[in-house]
C-alpha cells in the first residue's frame, strides 16, 4: 500500500509492506515549465487549422453533387412535366390511380379512371408517366 504526502515544499511518499505483496514504489518529478514548451504549445491551433476549414469544404462539395443538385434536376423534371400536361395524356398519381387526362386547369387536372369516373386531383400529386416509367422515384 502507498500512501502520498504532499506538503508546500515538496513530495515525500512512504511505503508500507504487505507479507507476500509486489512490492511498488511512486516517484514524482516536478519541472518547470519553460517559455519556449507555452510558446510551442499557443502557436498551434485547435482542431488543426486549415485543414478543418478543408475538411468541412470537401463535406459541403460532395453533399451538393450527390444530394441537393440530383434532386434539383429531379425536381425542374417533375415540374416541366406537370406543366406540359395537356387532354389525353395518361399518367399516375401519387396515391398509384392510373388514368388520362380530360381537363387541365391551373392547380388540378380532371382524370378519367375508368369509363364515367373521373377525380378532380391537384397537379403536385401526380408522378409519372406509365409508358415512359414512372418519373418522381421516391
Amino acid at each position: 500500500m502507498n500512501l502520498l504526502f504532499i506538503d508546500g515544499e515538496g513530495v515525500e511518499t512512504t511505503t508500507t509492506v504487505i507479507e507476500g505483496a509486489p512490492q511498488a514504489t511512486e516517484t514524482i518529478i516536478e519541472q518547470p515549465v519553460t517559455d519556449a514548451a507555452m510558446d510551442a504549445a499557443a502557436q498551434q491551433p485547435a482542431g488543426g487549422g486549415w485543414t478543418f476549414w478543408i475538411m468541412i469544404l470537401a463535406m459541403i462539395a460532395i453533399m451538393y453533387f450527390f444530394m441537393w443538385r440530383p434532386e434539383s434536376k429531379r425536381r425542374k423534371q417533375m415540374e416541366n412535366f406537370r406543366k406540359g400536361l395537356k387532354k389525353g395524356d395518361k399518367i399516375i398519381t401519387a396515391g398509384g390511380i392510373y388514368g388520362v387526362v380530360k381537363e387541365v386547369q391551373e392547380t388540378s387536372l380532371l382524370i378519367e379512371v375508368d369509363s364515367n369516373v373521373t377525380l378532380r386531383i391537384d397537379k403536385n400529386m401526380v408522378v409519372g408517366d406509365p409508358q415512359q416509367g414512372v418519373i418522381n422515384q421516391q
